[in-house]
């Protein structure tokens, strides 16, 4: 194997392969939905969404419900907290 050949396999391929990728994720896509930008409106309804909407229970109460838990008990599952 003399120099040209070396510098082909191990500088050229490798430097066109990357150049390659490079290409590619500089692309413009041209189908899909398009992308929310900072700054414009936002035109479609509030969603809440559940993984298991079967499994939320007795812990996750709507804002303004009383408490059926007795006072100190715990109500829901988790480690969120509101102080900092």
């Amino acid at each position: 194997m003399n120099v040209v050949e070396t510098i082909v396999v191990f500088a050229v391929i490798p430097l066109a392969i990357y150049g390659l990728a490079g290409l590619l994720t500089l692309r413009r896509r041209s189908g899909g939905a398009p992308r929310y930008r900072s700054g414009q409106a936002w035109e479609y309804p509030a969603m809440w969404w559940s993984a298991n909407p079967e499994g939320v229970g007795e812990g996750h109460r709507h804002a303004g419900a009383e408490s059926k838990a007795p006072s100190g008990a715990a109500t829901a599952a988790g480690g969120a907290r509101g102080n900092w």
